[in-house]
């Protein structure tokens, strides 16, 4: 169990790279922080002699111009004959915006015929009592775990596909608001012209089409319940595919049932147009995103995570 009742968080990730590359990528500072989501800046302090722990400091941005602070001590590294490594370390922040006081875990790397099977455990004391440990549970440690799997496929990706992290978190950016604005326009068009001001364009066209006006709720549900699926489904690239077969259904409806509407000053043509392109951007953007789902969350390793 964790150092709060909790069972620590743990994330594995098969890597297709060589074992040096992963160590690498890991293990330096300036590179470590271009993929972790969970630091913004880390900086190794200078050490009297080889023998020392390595300490380091770490930086997270948060928003509004504000950031959280600790400190870190790497404890120990080992190679073992078997070919795998680890690193372990304890951290702690005296910083108030931190809910973390101390914790510690390691990174465990396995080579295997594929790659390297990279995997970490950590667990972290709150602070604030009561509240804090809700907070944690609730929110912080679900954020933290997700984070963890989500850098853990960004790092694959600049091992595997050379994607630098800028680039993945970029695509993940693109994908994110193209999806949010197509689940936006399905929602608006269900939700307003359809169910509060049943507008008379709407019940016209429903009309032109041969269908009962008293059809129109039904169709603003139907928008309301794609444009949520479009969310929930966050990673269904099929639903960017289906959004575009739709589009271009319903410009051809209203093309053929009422054609008037092609040449008003807002029209189904341009819009429909821009929702196929959204469509396109989050289906390509999508495929080279990070994903948090293709890392496990429950110890598959536990004999090895030492």
């Amino acid at each position: 169990m964790g150092r709060d009742g909790q069972s620590g968080i743990y994330v594995e990730r098969l890597i297709r790279g060589s074992m040096d590359e992963v160590w690498r990528l890991t293990q330096t500072p300036e590179v470590h922080q271009r993929w972790d989501l969970r630091f913004t800046e880390i900086q190794y302090l200078p050490k009297a002699t080889e023998l020392e722990p390595q300490r380091f400091l770490y930086e997270t941005r948060i928003g509004l111009g504000l950031k959280v602070s600790g400190t870190g001590e790497s404890v120990g590294e080992r190679l073992l004959s078997d070919g795998s490594a680890s690193s372990a370390l304890k951290f702690a922040s005296n910083d108030w915006k931190s809910l973390v006081t101390e914790g510690a875990g390691y990174w465990r790397y396995v080579p295997v015929p594929e790659g390297v099977y990279f995997f970490t455990w950590y667990d972290y004391r709150v602070r604030y009592g009561w509240l804090g440990k809700i907070a944690d549970r609730l929110v912080f440690r679900p954020l933290m775990g997700w984070a963890t799997a989500w850098s853990f496929d960004r790092l694959r990706l600049w091992v595997e596909e050379g994607q630098s992290p800028e680039v993945s978190v970029a695509l993940a950016a693109i994908h994110a608001v193209a999806r949010i604005v197509i689940a936006a326009i399905w929602v608006w068009h269900g939700l307003v012209p359809k169910l509060i001001f049943k507008n008379i364009d709407e019940r016209l066209m429903l009309t032109q089409s041969g269908v009962t006006v008293s059809l129109l709720p039904y169709f603003g549900a139907g928008e309301i319940l794609f444009g949520t699926v479009m969310l929930l489904g966050w990673r269904w690239r099929a639903l960017f595919v289906l959004n575009a077969v739709l589009m271009v259904a319903a410009l051809a409806g209203v093309s053929v049932m009422s054609p008037q509407y092609l040449w008003n000053a807002f029209n189904p043509v341009t819009l429909n147009l821009a929702v196929i392109a959204l469509s396109i951007v989050g289906y390509l953007s999508e495929a080279r995103s990070p994903s948090a789902r293709w890392c496990l969350r429950t110890k598959q390793r536990e004999s090895e995570g030492g």
